[in-house]
């Protein structure tokens, strides 16, 4: 086995003649970064004219392996090899390093370098940019040194790890799949809460001190500034403080109706909807983006009450009755959310029973979401491991048995 550089094994973001090759009117595969997932996941189906890309798109074409360049989706190891592409070839975000793999190195193999723990760990060490919009540089993968074996050799381990790796993908969908069902659980039950026949029918907007807001349309970043929220971030807010992205404070202060305080609940209303979260102590005087709303209560309505009726199936059916015919992204707009309607207790005893009630559910939830959740963070790091381990010599994937890779891990 020799180390050789990766720059002598594959072109870096090279030139893709197949593009230029179509004619303006012609249509190719379009990647935006949500539609870049390993596996079953990588989303193909979007389609552009070649005049809509010609300028500020990577492009790229079948058989090159393709790998996010910005926080947090490298350190996901969300790389792909790329197939199918509507005549071959393709145009996607510029978040994307291209790899187009030369004679001595196996495309599959490729992509299996680049989810070994070391690629990943060492690409991360490299980024450059401000907090949250970091990068890695093409000068790291030009000058990363890969232990390559024969080419026999580099396809035994590639045929070794799809079979592997497909029977761990198989133990993540199956976790991924009780998530969603303990998710449908709470939604059904959550709605029967707030369905009480004493609860009396109402709108949103009569529940809030003010009308819903959106946060900063164009963000800046600035790494002394005022700490940032987007869509992500809600999945975990509390403890989140020191890893928000910051923006510049003269920029907060343009959008000061949407300056966070305790208490009050922030929603995912572009793309994502019904992502959400109540703002802790720690986070006050944060700013929120524009994908997310800020909704503050009245000082008689509990925050987390509230907090869980938007994650109802009853919300996401006004929400998506509302932005069905969205041609882009589904946004929804502050109009509609606040002439929501939903069935609220009519006293503060009431509030506080079903506070009780829906804590008790949501907490329920949240546990076998962790305990699912470490599975699947469990599962991940052993086929890192095991990546890393085939493809860098440490055990002979020709005598190897696939017994024991998911040991500790049962369906």
């Amino acid at each position: 086995m020799t180390t050789v550089r990766l720059r002598h094994l594959v072109q870096v973001n090279p030139l893709t003649n197949a593009f230029d090759r179509l004619s303006d009117s012609g249509e190719l595969t379009f990647l935006p970064m949500e539609a870049v997932w390993p596996g079953s996941r990588l989303d193909i189906s979007q389609r552009r004219r070649k005049s809509s890309v010609v300028m500020g798109y990577t492009r790229f074409q079948d058989g090159d392996v393709l790998v996010p360049k910005i926080t947090p989706t490298f350190e996901a190891g969300r790389a792909v090899l790329i197939s199918g592409l509507l005549g071959g070839v393709g145009a996607g975000t510029t978040e994307l390093h291209v790899l187009r793999p030369g004679a001595q190195i196996d495309a599959r193999f490729l992509l299996y370098v680049v989810n070994t723990h070391s690629f990943l760990k060492l690409g991360a060490s490299e980024m450059y940019g401000v907090a949250g919009q970091q990068r890695v540089p093409d000068t790291f993968l030009r000058d990363l040194p890969v232990q390559l074996p024969a080419l026999d050799e580099q396809r035994r381990i590639a045929d070794f790890l799809d079979a592997e790796t497909s029977r761990i993908d198989l133990l993540v969908k199956l976790r991924q799949r009780q998530i969603q069902l303990a998710e449908e659980r709470t939604g059904s039950a959550l709605d029967a809460a707030f369905g009480d026949s004493s609860h009396v029918p109402t709108r949103l907007k009569y529940l809030m001190a003010v009308k819903p807001r959106y946060g900063v349309l164009v963000p800046q970043f600035d790494d002394t500034g005022v700490r940032f929220i987007r869509v992500n971030d809600l999945l975990d807010l509390p403890g989140r403080g020191d890893s928000l992205a910051r923006i510049p404070a003269e920029l907060s202060a343009q959008y000061a109706r949407t300056v966070t305080k305790p208490g009050d609940v922030l929603l995912s209303v572009v793309g994502t909807m019904g992502r959400s979260a109540v703002v802790p102590p720690d986070l006050a005087g944060a700013n929120v983006a524009r994908a997310v709303a800020s909704l503050r209560p009245r000082s008689d309505v509990p925050s987390e009450l509230l907090a869980s009726w938007l994650s109802t199936p009853s919300f996401l059916r006004q929400a998506h009755d509302v932005t069905g015919s969205d041609t882009a992204q589904p946004t929804l707009g502050m109009e509609d959310l606040g002439n929501f309607r939903l069935a609220w207790p009519t006293d503060q005893q009431g509030q506080e029973e079903l506070l009780r009630v829906t804590g008790r559910t949501r907490r329920h939830r949240d546990e076998l979401t962790r305990v699912l959740n470490h599975q699947l963070q469990l599962l991940a790091e052993r086929r890192q491991a095991l990546i890393t381990a085939a493809v860098t010599g440490q055990f002979d994937v020709s005598t190897a048995s696939g017994r024991n890779v998911t040991e500790g891990i049962t369906a």
